[in-house]
């Protein structure tokens, strides 16, 4: 059901690879609540996903951008001014790759330089996303940045190897540039702490089928969806949270404060 809670509101999509993507899910709730979207990949990913059916179903200009390229995010976000008449509501920034996991490397045996690329890709590259709409004066006052983040930032989980340490990056930026953006223009910048969710970049963690049955029996109201995330962060963007920044939201079913469940007990009790 639609509440036109964005009507009028322009915004940039990161990340939205195939239907099984967060950043899908909320490009398609945003438009559905009343917005106009600009979708955004690195052209690697746009040639390999499946954006311009999103697009098509969002009436929405699909423009590429490496989130390393400080040329490429100045030339998203000057065109999506030209696009939309104007400047922009609220940025969704749902962006990470760690080439360790994906080659096999261990949290002990880490390739460096791939390490530096994850850092880069999954987190610096939200200040870099925040310094460029701040000095081309992008974003309206009161526009909502919302980066998705995950409870490795806080708590251990092996395998996720040093995506865990890019996620806590992640959120430090949120806070540190969440200060300034507020200070000078309004903006608000949060992070919001996901569920497990069974994206194409989520499933290529190694037991991620394991860890989301059992944070789905740690859980009081179970694993949030792809679908739920994407509500969260229309109510993020829209101007029923104008004062909440430089948080870090945990959208997680009540996981992120539960210590143990009735489930997990009976089951080691077996």
């Amino acid at each position: 059901m639609a509440h036109n809670l964005l009507k009028g509101k322009k915004g940039i999509i990161f990340g939205a690879l195939d239907e099984k993507s967060m950043a899908w899910s909320t490009a398609l709730r945003c438009v559905e609540e009343g917005a106009e979207v600009v979708l955004t990949n690195a052209p690697i990913a746009l040639r390999m996903g499946e954006i311009n059916k999103l697009a098509e179903q969002c009436n929405a200009p699909v423009i590429p951008a490496d989130v390393t390229n400080m040329d490429d995010l100045k030339n998203l976000f000057t065109k999506s001014m030209e696009h939309f008449g104007g400047k922009i509501d609220f940025v969704l920034h749902s962006v990470g790759m760690s080439i360790n996991m994906r080659k096999g490397r261990s949290y002990t045996d880490l390739d460096y330089d791939f390490s530096h690329k994850t850092f880069d890709i999954s987190a610096m590259s939200l200040h870099r996303v925040l310094q460029t709409a701040y000095q081309l004066d992008a974003l309206n006052d009161w526009a909502s940045v919302v980066a998705l983040s995950y409870i490795a930032a806080q708590r251990v989980f092996p395998d996720y190897s040093e995506m865990a340490d890019a996620k806590s990056m992640l959120e430090s930026v949120a806070r540190s540039f969440g200060y300034h953006y507020g200070m000078k223009k309004k903006v608000r910048v949060n992070t919001i702490s996901q569920s497990p969710t069974k994206t194409t970049a989520g499933g290529g963690v190694k037991g991620f089928d394991g860890f989301m049955e059992y944070a789905e029996k740690i859980s009081p109201l179970g694993n949030a969806t792809a679908q739920q995330c994407a509500d969260y962060c229309v109510v993020m963007f829209s101007d029923m949270t104008k004062m909440v920044t430089m948080q870090n939201l945990f959208h997680d079913g009540g996981f992120s404060f539960t210590g143990v469940s009735a489930a997990i007990i009976e089951q080691m009790e077996k």
